[in-house]
């Protein structure tokens, strides 16, 4: 019973599993803001070569 009250109080888990939700959700934001910018270089990369 012990062992159960303890791990009821416990939020270490808790807390890494916010952290990694957390590290999650910037992974994703990143990604898209690169591959948004990636897209836009890549166009004025065309756009220079087609000039060119």
């Amino acid at each position: 019973m012990k062992f159960i009250k303890k791990f009821a109080r416990d939020t270490k888990a808790a807390t890494a599993i916010e952290y990694g939700l957390i590290a999650a959700l910037i992974a994703v934001a990143g990604i898209t803001a690169m591959t948004a910018v990636g897209e836009g270089v890549g166009d004025t990369f065309n756009n220079v070569s087609a000039k060119l």
